[in-house]
């Protein structure tokens, strides 16, 4: 009996595309959340949703971020 995978690999954000996006507002760096479902800007205190693999780099879809929160990301030295 085969098993369904949690994730649709077409879902999944390719690492290279990952590179080459930048924050909208700050044209800055975005980096990668832990559970993979948002793209974080540090400069701008946002975070952009990831949907079926598609980043919405958009400033309406999105949210702001704590100061704290930014603090945890593993390349700010947590």
């Amino acid at each position: 009996m085969a098993t369904t995978p949690s994730v649709n690999p077409r879902h999944v954000l390719d690492p290279r595309t990952l590179e080459m996006l930048v924050c909208p507002l700050t044209k800055t760096r975005l980096m990668l959340s832990a559970d993979k479902s948002e793209l974080i800007s540090v400069a701008a205190r946002l975070a952009f949703p990831i949907i079926k693999g598609v980043p919405l780099l958009s400033l309406d879809e999105a949210r702001s971020v704590d100061i704290e929160a930014l603090r945890q990301l593993p390349d700010l030295g947590g």
